[in-house]
């Protein structure tokens, strides 16, 4: 993946892939400063190459990366839950075997919160890892959104009993 691209940020494309897969991702690009790589790999990136390289190193770091991938123990896609099934490679979310539809955004939030299923996430980081940094203020958004999610996926929305309000401080899923 470049990090320079037309249509938008490389590195909040890197963060949004990862909120649902562990696909490996390499980054070629131009920017060779350190601060370009660490930001990257922070991101979620699995490596880095500065431009210009050659194939066969190339070649070398897509085999390594797929190595990586295939020989390390994934994750679940599949979260279950009450009467709810997420699958996070599908991006599908069933209740009760009935196909629910989540907006891109509501899913991206679901996925963070089952991602650190039991501990609390602050408001703060929530908002940046849906939303984006520029987001962080903007409280708001997160509560309609919750709401959303509650009304799609608890059995009583009022009296939640999975997508938890830790108040003051941010959110906590509860399988």
């Amino acid at each position: 993946m470049d990090l320079g691209l037309p249509d938008g940020d490389g590195l909040t494309y890197i963060q949004d892939l990862r909120q649902w897969s562990a696909i490996p991702i390499i980054v070629l690009s131009a920017r060779s400063s350190e601060e370009d790589k660490v930001a990257a790999l922070d991101a979620g990136a699995d490596d880095y190459l500065s431009k210009p390289f050659g194939i066969s190193e190339l070649l070398a770091r897509v085999r390594v990366a797929l190595r990586r991938h295939s020989g390390g123990s994934q994750e679940s896609p599949l979260v279950n839950f009450a009467d709810i099934s997420v699958d996070l490679i599908n991006r599908q979310v069933t209740r009760a075997g009935i196909d629910l539809h989540l907006t891109p955004i509501e899913f991206r939030l679901l996925s963070a919160l089952l991602a650190n299923a039991g501990k609390v996430i602050t408001q703060r980081q929530l908002l940046n890892q849906v939303w984006g940094p520029n987001y962080v203020e903007h409280s708001h958004y997160l509560r309609i959104y919750m709401g959303h999610l509650r009304q799609k996926l608890e059995s009583d929305p009022t009296r939640p009993q999975h997508l938890i309000t830790e108040t003051g401080v941010g959110y906590r899923f509860i399988p």
